[in-house]
């Protein structure tokens, strides 16, 4: 357990060192590439309309995603109509595409009792 506590502090300590070197770098270079997108000056107004913005624009998005959705779901119910017609391949697909989502699942699971797998905190 101790030498796997010095490995973790090795490494971190590479890391640390790592962003110390070339953070400074990696930040102006991410500012100067994506300069078109920042407000000046900064101010808190800004941001406030900025986030105003984002909020409301979410917002009147809503509908055209309640009719996709609906579309799909419709889909879906032809699908399920015509099932005698599911190709395999079709067959295949929802069948890996159900084991994502379990799986997706379980990881969530996991990661909400604290990345343990039988929940016991030791």
């Amino acid at each position: 357990m101790a030498s796997k506590l010095l490995q973790l502090q090795s490494k971190a300590a590479q890391a640390s060192q790592l962003v110390a070197k070339h953070g400074c770098t990696y930040y102006k270079q991410l500012l100067e590439k994506n300069h078109q997108y920042i407000q000046n000056p900064p101010s808190i107004e800004k941001c406030n309309e900025l986030s105003k913005q984002l909020f409301y624009t979410r917002l009147a998005s809503l509908p055209a995603r309640y009719e996709s959705f609906w579309k799909e779901l419709d889909s879906v119910k032809q699908l399920w109509k015509n099932k005698g017609d599911l190709k395999v391949e079709d067959a295949g697909i929802a069948a890996l595409f159900g084991i994502e989502l379990f799986a997706w699942f379980c990881v969530g699971e996991i990661v909400g009792r604290g990345f343990t797998i039988t929940g016991y905190h030791v």
